[in-house]
């Protein structure tokens, strides 16, 4: 039986508010409601004046225009990275399709307006368990050994009262060898595993979060709670009660 940890959630569900991965999409349906299908360039990228606008209206942390402007004059689709990978899954389970040079909802994806609850049902299963997190970054393509089984029990134990990227690299696979060499492995769990997690509002980082995610501390959101069934939520409540 394929591993399925979800809940089903309403669409009025408070703890869906802290998923910025469902927060841009519905803020994109309401876009298109609003002004129509989006511009795109010849190469297929969504047009600039939408993603200034978008940049600013989805409050992505890490990525609002304070951070994303640090970097770039002006702004392209993969210069907002998260756009980037919204285009891609809306491209990808046919919420939305290219016509004549524009970005628009396809009628399957115009039944997911006002229904972010089951939007978030389709959305997290897929982009947790089917998209490669490692496209588009400088990590070799060999994915970490473990399975999303795996790293969400080993994290909803670890996180309770907030992890690093090391501290579950040290729980999944052991410390690093010593010497003074470079540990990949920090750097792929924060690619591949936590930053999905923080993108579908799961996890979210204490603080400021930084770039690289090494040294970032993660703790579960309400959504987490809401949204998932794991194996070691009873371990975890025999913990509290003793």
């Amino acid at each position: 039986m394929p591993f399925q940890p979800f809940f089903d959630l309403s669409d009025t569900h408070p703890a869906l508010a802290h998923s910025p991965v469902i927060r841009g999409l519905t803020k994109t349906f309401a876009y298109l409601e609003e002004n129509g299908p989006i511009g795109l360039t010849p190469s297929g990228n969504l047009k600039r004046v939408f993603v200034t606008w978008a940049a600013e209206a989805f409050d992505w942390p890490g990525h609002r225009p304070d951070d994303l402007y640090a970097v770039n004059k002006v702004l392209n689709e993969w210069d907002f990275f998260p756009l980037a990978e919204l285009h891609d899954i809306m491209l990808a389970l046919r919420i939305g399709r290219h016509f004549k040079g524009t970005f628009r909802l396809t009628p399957f994806g115009r039944t997911f307006v006002g229904h972010p609850g089951r939007l978030f049902e389709l959305v997290a299963p897929f982009y947790l368990f089917r998209v490669d997190h490692t496209h588009h970054t400088r990590f070799d393509k060999a994915l970490l050994i473990g399975n999303w089984d795996i790293f969400l029990n080993v994290i909803n134990v670890l996180a309770a009262g907030g992890v690093t990227a090391e501290q579950l690299r040290a729980a999944l696979y052991g410390p690093p060898a010593p010497g003074p060499h470079y540990d990949p492995f920090p750097g792929k769990l924060y690619v591949e595993v936590l930053r999905p997690l923080c993108w579908l509002g799961l996890l979210q980082v204490v603080g400021e979060e930084r770039l690289t995610g090494r040294d970032n501390v993660y703790v579960k959101t309400p959504l987490w709670y809401a949204a998932l069934q794991l194996d070691t939520d009873r371990s975890l409540k025999t913990i509290v009660t003793h």
